[in-house]
């Protein structure tokens, strides 16, 4: 049993004895009005009407995706994929292990949070992590006792006769101070590593839960509040936010500090996730609306007007130790210790628990199976929308549902690919979609909207569509598979990175997805069309891609032109070569000139900046697909162009 189960339950044991719920960790929520029903996204765009669609089977999702599901407790030296499948590593560390210098709070030592980190990476997972000061009873491998030296003679320092520990003064300035500079320093570390998933703010209180149990707010046991002001929370909670712009991050409460991270983009971390204490039994995830206490983590979110913040940040946690062996026997309900585990993973909108008694979970129990593939994200394609026979530049598009309960919140790059009759990726194109914008089909509403009877379901994200141009210069005619992936950065440090994952049948274990057959062929001397913002072609000096509605791929490149702007589309199949007509269609509100292939072209103006006219030209080309038209202008701008065709 790791050190942390034995305190987790030591405190639920003595809780119990004094019959005192958690309503004391941090004092009352304060009241505001639920924030109730969350505006619906609004819809996509429509699939290209010009391009063909393809469906694509469904299956289930993988149980290990990245950043999603359960993690398991870092252990030096073991094997981290054993037991249920998984992907996230959790890790504590005490403040005193990196803030080393007994004379200097603002030199740092961080081998021991990079030795966890490059083992977590080298098992392929991603890690979660929290600093403390205090843990009663210490890790085993971590101290109890995690104060920095440094403090001392500088910050005052308090008895917790009830733990057996030492609590700091955290209304200190100089611990404010010491803090706020370390977490400027993690964040200027540590933000955005690929090793790094999810950044619990810790720190303050008992294993950094942001509670000082039973010495807190509520003083009428005779105890005095050992936690800091309101004001003094919320500076470590600013300072987080300001030095993590990437890594999400959570926090325990919705109401600590006053509620200071509601307006930040900071998640929450629900410790105690879908128990039932006291007597008689109430549950600490859920509200009181369906059953939960008072002080229940939803509730709070209630209290707070907090509890649609999953929208844009994520919610872990752990499942509360006592009932991790028996949490999902009851799937979907519960009974007993065990609450509505299905209620609590849809209406907390979980993403990832600390399980680490899920070691012993078979890999094949339904149960587990169905709660794990609804937390977080549940990414299925839908259809994929292409010709089945292209060449010179082509448009590539996908519909893609979520069945989980939150979206996935990283801007990972989703690339297509084409796979050849040997399976092997002979081409790829990163494309520009954003995955944390496919958002769940469905919500389960809390029964304090009063919007339903319990449970009521309410339609919210769309299948989402993207697409985007490719330039199929280089690629030999014959037949292929357009495959995708989204590609996990951890890949660029460990080849043992966990792989993201479409729920679809033709999902490949290295992280392809099968989207359908294409032929590839050379131009045969019919007119063909190449987008000016195809991933292929070469934008340099300023110029950029921007949208446009009434332009074919929705796009269009502007900024070329005065003296530094160029575009260049690439792979322009000239056939047998020779003199080709070339139609260019652009946007201009003004008329204007531009520099193709070297000769200078004149521009009338359109109706505004999203009317598109044409202007056509002969160039003479050379044989093959070696191909460029270049677009410039030294002496002035030059209109933005949507697309070219050739024939």
């Amino acid at each position: 049993m790791s050190p942390r189960l034995r305190g987790r339950r030591l405190l639920a044991a003595l809780v119990a004895v004094a019959v005192v719920g958690l309503a004391g960790l941090y004092g009352s929520p304060a009241t505001a009005a639920p924030a109730g029903p969350p505006p619906r996204p609004a819809p996509p765009a429509a699939p290209d009407p010009s391009l063909q669609a393809h469906a694509l089977q469904s299956a289930d999702g993988p149980l290990d995706n990245p950043l999603k599901g359960f993690a398991r407790f870092y252990s030096p030296g073991a094997n981290q994929n054993t037991g249920y499948p998984h992907s996230l590593t959790w890790g504590y560390f005490g403040l005193s292990e990196v803030m080393t210098n007994p004379g200097n709070c603002g030199s740092y030592d961080w081998s021991i949070v990079d030795n966890m980190l490059n083992e977590t990476a080298s098992n392929g997972n991603q890690a979660a992590i929290r600093f403390y000061m205090v843990y009663p009873g210490g890790t085993g491998t971590h101290p109890a006792n995690a104060i920095p030296s440094c403090f001392d003679g500088h910050v005052g320092y308090r008895s917790d006769t009830y733990w057996n520990v030492t609590e700091p003064d955290y209304d200190s300035p100089y611990l404010v101070a010491a803090l706020k500079n370390f977490i400027a320093a993690f964040g200027a570390r540590y933000d955005g590593d690929p090793r790094l998933g999810f950044v619990h703010l810790g720190l303050i209180g008992l294993w950094g839960e942001w509670h000082t149990w039973p010495y807190d707010t509520d003083t009428s046991d005779g105890r005095p509040n050992y936690m800091p002001t309101d004001a003094n929370g919320a500076q470590i909670i600013s300072a987080y936010d300001s030095a993590f712009a990437k890594t999400k991050l959570e926090i325990r409460y919705p109401d600590a500090a006053g509620a200071a991270a509601t307006s930040r983009d900071i998640g929450y971390h629900d410790d105690s996730f879908c128990y039932r204490e006291g007597s008689p039994l109430a549950g600490v995830t859920l509200p009181q609306s369906l059953g939960g206490a008072s002080y229940a983590q939803l509730q709070r979110n209630l209290d707070t007007g907090t509890e649609n913040k999953w929208v844009t940040d994520s919610m872990g946690g752990e499942v509360r130790p006592e009932i991790q062996s028996t949490a999902f026997d009851n799937w979907p309900g519960g009974s007993g210790a065990v609450d509505n585990m299905k209620a609590c993973i849809e209406l907390e909108h979980t993403t990832w628990k600390i399980n680490e008694q899920s070691a012993g979970y078979s890999p094949t129990n339904a149960n587990v199976g169905a709660a794990v593939r609804l937390m977080g994200y549940n990414l299925t394609v839908n259809n994929a929308y292409y010709k089945d026979a292209a060449s010179g530049s082509t448009t590539v598009g996908v519909q893609i549902s979520n069945t989980g309960v939150a979206p996935f919140y990283y801007p990972w790059t989703v690339t297509l690919g084409l796979k050849n009759s040997s399976g092997a990726v002979v081409r790829t194109w990163d494309t520009s979609w954003d995955l944390r914008t496919v958002q769940p089909l469905s919500i389960r509403a809390f029964p304090d909207w009063n919007v339903g009877s319990d449970p009521t379901y309410r339609n919210f994200g769309y299948p989402q569509y993207f697409q985007t141009p490719v330039s199929l210069a280089s690629v030999a005619q014959g037949n292929y598979q357009w495959v995708l992936r989204v590609k996990n950065p951890l890949e660029t440090i460990s080849v043992n990175a966990k792989k993201f994952r479409f729920a679809n049948a033709a999902q490949n274990a290295d992280g392809w997805l099968n989207l359908g057959a294409v032929s590839v062929g050379a131009s045969t001397g019919g007119k063909v069309s190449y987008e000016a913002e195809a991933a292929g072609n070469t934008l340099a000096g300023g110029a950029v891609v921007a949208a446009c509605t009434a332009c074919s791929g929705g796009s269009k490149v502007g900024y070329i032109g005065n003296n530094s702007g160029t575009l260049a589309i690439n792979g322009v199949d000239g056939a047998s070569g020779g003199a080709k007509t070339i139609t260019i269609y652009y946007a201009s509100a003004v008329a204007r000139t531009a520099v193709v292939n070297g000769q200078s072209v004149s521009f009338p103006a359109t109706a505004d900046w999203n009317t598109v006219g044409s202007v056509t030209i002969t160039r003479t080309l050379n044989p093959g697909t070696a191909n460029a038209i270049t677009f410039s202008n030294p002496t002035g701008w030059a209109p933005d162009i949507d697309c070219i065709t050739v024939e």
